[in-house]
């Protein structure tokens, strides 16, 4: 599966807007021209961002779905509603899975209760040959740790074939998902194997589902 994993940076004060917005008009919508919406986040450290993940069957599907949405009459009425409350929506990781990240029944639209777990997403720019490394050298001890690897993701190198949306391009990154059950369930474990194998400092992001994430 194709992953796009966006981080949308917000007007301030205007997240909660959007993610009103879509999750009343962009989600089932979005799915019934054949994309899925894996997850959508709050981060509790970022509150004028939106981080959320869609996936697609490949690139050809990507493409057609992409236009049967954006070219769509959902689209069209609540676009300007939605460009509204952005300042930037460029920050987007093409992904291809090897770990495919959890997925629940999601709620029926209007619900408002959000679910109390925390996910920990971990973004490495790496050499080739790191998704073999983490196989062999990370991931068991993470789960030794209790801290479990849920999803997994590569860059997807294939051309973006809908430029109307960008994607962030000369990247090789892995990106790796934990889940706690609450918040005071974190941790972070120390894995000083990975030091000599980044070609940047890690990025890590905490993540609070929204109401309607299918990642709960």
């Amino acid at each position: 599966m194709i992953y796009e994993l966006r981080q949308y940076t917000m007007r301030p004060g205007r997240r909660d807007t959007l993610i009103e917005l879509f999750e009343r008009e962009f989600v089932e919508t979005q799915e019934a021209a054949g994309m899925r919406i894996a997850g959508s986040f709050r981060n509790p450290d970022a509150p004028d961002m939106f981080p959320w993940l869609r996936a697609f069957p490949d690139m050809p599907a990507r493409k057609a779905a992409l236009e049967a949405f954006y070219g769509g009459p959902v689209w069209r009425s609540h676009r300007d509603a939605a460009n509204a409350t952005l300042i930037d929506s460029d920050d987007v990781l093409l992904l291809r899975a090897l770990v495919e990240p959890p997925a629940w029944e999601r709620p029926p639209a209007g619900t408002a209760e959000v679910p109390p777990s925390l996910y920990v997403a971990t973004i490495c720019h790496v050499e080739e040959g790191f998704t073999a490394f983490f196989a062999a050298e990370v991931a068991p001890v993470l789960a030794e740790a209790g801290t479990p690897v849920v999803a997994a993701f590569e860059t997807e190198h294939a051309e973006n074939t809908y430029p109307r949306l960008p994607v962030r391009t000369a990247e090789n990154v892995f990106v790796w998902f934990t889940r706690f059950d609450a918040p005071d369930d974190e941790r972070e474990v120390d894995l000083p194997m990975l030091k000599s194998r980044l070609t940047a400092a890690p990025q890590r992001i905490r993540l609070r589902p929204t109401a309607r994430s299918a990642m709960r």
